[in-house]
Order: C-alpha cells, then structure tokens, then sequence
C-alpha cells in the first residue's frame, strides 16, 4: 500500500493554480456555511478596527482638536482602552476556534470528495493546501469587510461624540496602516485555524472515505 501510496505521488502533481480553482468552487458550492463562517472574521475583525481607529482619531484630536474636546478625551482614562484591548483578544480567539469547527464540519461533510480526490492521486500536501486556501480566502473577505466596517461604524460614532473636527483631523495614514495590521491578522488567524482540520482531511484513507455514507 505504501508502495502504490508513492507511486501514485509521482504521477500526479497538481499545480496551484489547480488548489485555488477547487477551493474558489468549494467556498461557492458551500456559501451560506462560508458566508456564516466568514460573519465570525467580520465581526472580531471589525472590533478589532474599531479600537484602532477610535485610539487613532483621540489622539489625533488630542494633538490637534479644539481646547473643549481635549478637555473632553483627557478624561478619558487608558483603562478602558486596555478593557476593550481584552475583548478583542477572546474575540479573536473565538473566531480561531469556530473556523476551525466549521472547517472540521466541512470535512465530514466532503469524505466522498476527498476520498475520491486521494484515489485519483492527490498527494497529502495537496489536500491540506486546499482547505489552507479555502480558508485563507474566506479570512482574506472577511477581514477587508470587517475592517471597513469598524473603522466606518467608529469613525461615525466618533463624530457624533465630537462634531466635524473628526473629519478635518482624521488620520488618513494611521487608518491605512491599521487596516492593513487587521486584514493581515484576520487573514493569518483564519489560516491557523484550517491547519488541523486539514491535517486531517490529508490523513484521511480514502477506502474509508468511499465508504462513507455521508
């Protein structure tokens, strides 16, 4: 077995361009589970913004707002921040684990598919690369969403608390680089939370898998 195992490897070497074909299809096929899976992204991601973008126009306000609203955010004290900092991380870490309950859900549900993948010759590595783009793309979506959101949700809720100085101050640079930290971090996040249920689509043995009757 192990020799046909290696046999099979050398006939067949799928291109990535091959992954990202199936995994764009798998995320279309499955997309109400993809787009339930990617409202966890959005949502840990757009509070994750949220803080960002709300430090950043304080402290833009604080350097360069008028004496009254100065008055105003100095007695803002740093504890709250450090709160929110503190949902953000459990929220993240939430969102980790229930990618990784959905992709291990969406292993179950495709047994036939892999199976039938393995016995035609897809290696291991191609498998786990599969549900790692699957993945990386539903966190790519997800995290550019959930970025706007937040930063847009807090940019108007900031300028309801401090009138139009928000938007002749705003930090232009500062929200470009956070947004960038947010979408790279919920894209990383979504791919960590694959690497197990990849593992173990790869390990799966296909006989077992044909069997299956889910």
């Amino acid at each position: 077995m192990a020799g046909q195992e290696g046999k099979i490897g050398k006939q067949v070497v799928l291109p990535l361009s091959k992954a990202v074909e199936i995994s764009v299809k798998s995320i279309k096929t499955r997309l109400g589970r993809s787009m339930i899976t990617a409202s966890g992204i959005v949502l840990a991601i757009a509070f994750l913004m949220s803080i960002f973008v709300s430090s950043s126009i304080n402290k833009a306000l604080l350097e360069k707002g008028s004496a009254e609203i100065r008055i105003q955010l100095q007695d803002l004290g740093g504890e709250e921040q450090a709160k929110q900092m503190w949902l953000v991380v459990l929220s993240l870490l939430v969102c980790v684990v229930g990618i990784a309950n959905a992709m291990l859900m969406s292993v179950t549900e495709r047994y036939k598919e892999i199976g039938t993948m393995k016995c035609l010759g897809a290696l291991d590595r191609f498998v786990i690369k599969l549900f790692l783009l699957e993945s990386g793309f539903m966190g790519l979506i997800g995290s550019i969403a959930g970025a706007l959101l937040g930063g847009l949700l807090m940019t108007v809720v900031s300028g309801i608390n401090y009138g139009l100085e928000v938007i002749t101050k705003f930090p232009v640079v500062d929200f470009l680089y956070y947004f960038a930290i947010a979408v790279a971090l919920g894209t990383v996040l979504s791919v960590i939370g694959a690497v197990y249920p990849a593992y173990t689509a790869a390990r799966m043995v296909p006989a077992d898998a044909m069997r299956s009757e889910i």
